[in-house]
C-alpha cells in the first residue's frame, strides 16, 4: 500500500514511517527539511519538501495514496506569534483535509492529543464521551480541539476521518522534546533527573509507542469515520512511574518532590524573561496548570472497536532502558553505569 505522512521528523511520525518501510509498504513524507529524514535512507521513502500550508507538496504526495496519517502539529509550550499554533494546527489541518478529498484520498488518520479530554477525577478515567469539565489550558489543546471538530465536518461530507488520541507516549525513537518520558527515564537511570512534580500523587496515562503505532493501523483499517479513540497505557502517578523504573533497573534514586507553585513561580519568572531577553521559554504557566490535574485516560472504545491492545508499563520500561542500553546512537554518558 501507498502511506502519505506529515509530522514523520516526530517521535510517533518517524516510528510510524519505520514500521510502513519495513512492511513493505510506499512511504510519501512530507518534510520541510529533508536532512531531519536522513536516518531513513530507504528506497521506498520518497520526499515532498514543503509544509502544510504548501498545497502542491501535499497533493504531490498523496497522489494514489491508500490512507494519509497527519501527524504534524505545533505542540511547543510557546511560540512568539501566537498565532502559530491557529496556523498550523487548524489551518494546516484544514489544507490536509482539504487536499485529501482533492486527490481522491480514500481516508485521513488525524492525530489529536489526549489533552483533549477531560482531566479525571483522580484514578476514574475519562473517555471519548466525557464532557470536558475544564477549560483548555493552552493553545496546543485548544487548536487541537477546534481541528477535531473540524474533522467532524469533513467525515460529515464524506471524508474518512477517524481521529486517534495519544496519551503520554514514551519508548524506543528520538529523544526530542516529544519523547519527554524516554527523556525522564533515560534521565532517572543516569541519575540527572531528580524531580517529582508536585507531591507526586497526580495521576497520568502512560502508552508504549508500539501500541501506539498499532493503534494507528488498527484504526486505519478498522476506525470509524468521525469518531475519536484514545490510545493510552497505564494510569499511574508520578510516584507510581518512578516506582516503576527504579523497580525495572533495580536502582534507587533520591528524587524530590518540586511543589506546584514553585514550578509555577519558575514559569512565570522565564515568561517575564523571555519578554526582556526574548528567549523562548521552556515551559509556561499555562502548561503547568496542566499538571494540577488528574489525567486518567481510559483505551476501553479502541480495545472493543478496534483490538487495540496495552502492553503494561513494566514491560514498556523495560523495552525502553534495553534500548537506551544497545543504541549506541544515544551516546550516553552514563551509559557504564547502567
Amino acid at each position: 500500500m501507498k502511506y502519505f505522512i506529515t509530522g514523520i521528523s516526530g517521535f510517533i511520525g518517524s516510528n510510524l514511517a519505520k514500521y510502513l518501510l519495513a512492511e513493505g509498504h510506499q512511504v510519501n513524507a512530507l518534510v520541510r527539511n529533508p536532512k531531519d529524514t536522513m536516518a531513513f535512507n530507504h528506497p521506498n521513502l520518497h520526499l515532498f519538501k514543503g509544509d502544510l500550508q504548501n498545497k502542491w507538496a501535499l497533493y504531490n504526495g498523496m497522489e494514489d495514496c491508500d490512507v494519509v496519517f497527519h501527524l504534524a502539529a505545533y505542540a511547543k509550550p510557546w511560540s512568539k506569534d501566537p498565532a502559530t499554533f491557529q496556523q498550523i494546527n487548524v489551518e494546516g489541518t484544514v489544507n490536509v483535509f482539504e487536499t485529501a478529498k482533492k486527490a481522491g484520498v480514500p481516508k485521513v488518520i488525524f492525530t489529536s492529543t489526549a489533552a483533549t479530554m477531560s482531566p479525571s477525577i483522580g484514578k476514574l478515567p475519562t473517555d471519548e464521551s466525557t464532557t470536558r469539565s475544564e477549560p483548555f489550558f493552552n493553545e496546543y489543546e485548544a487548536t487541537k480541539c477546534e481541528a477535531e471538530r473540524i474533522a467532524g465536518e469533513y467525515s460529515l461530507q464524506g471524508l474518512q476521518v477517524i481521529i486517534v488520541n495519544p496519551s503520554r507516549v514514551y519508548g524506543p525513537g528520538p529523544i526530542n522534546p516529544s519523547n519527554s518520558i524516554t527523556r525522564m527515564i533515560r534521565g532517572y537511570c543516569c541519575g540527572t533527573w531528580k524531580i517529582i512534580p508536585g507531591d507526586g500523587k497526580k495521576f497520568g496515562n502512560y502508552v508504549f509507542i508500539d501500541d501506539v503505532i498499532n493503534g494507528y493501523m488498527l484504526a486505519s483499517e478498522k476506525g470509524r469515520s468521525g469518531e475519536r479513540y484514545i490510545l493510552g497505557g497505564e494510569n499511574l502517578s508520578f510516584d507510581d512511574l518512578f516506582l516503576t523504573i527504579e523497580k525495572v533497573t533495580g536502582m534507587h534514586r533520591k528524587m524530590f518532590h518540586l511543589p506546584m507553585f514553585v514550578m509555577y513561580a519558575v514559569a512565570a519568572l522565564m515568561e517575564w524573561q523571555n519578554k526582556i531577553t526574548g528567549i523562548p521559554p521552556a515551559i509556561t504557566t499555562s502548561w503547568i496548570k496542566k499538571y494540577l490535574n488528574d489525567w486518567s485516560l481510559s483505551s476501553a472504545k479502541a480495545e472493543r472497536e478496534l483490538g487495540y491492545h496495552i502492553t503494561p508499563i513494566e514491560v514498556g520500561v523495560r523495552k525502553t532502558i534495553d534500548w537506551l542500553r544497545e543504541n549506541s546512537s544515544n551516546k550516553l554518558s552514563c551509559e557504564v553505569s547502567f
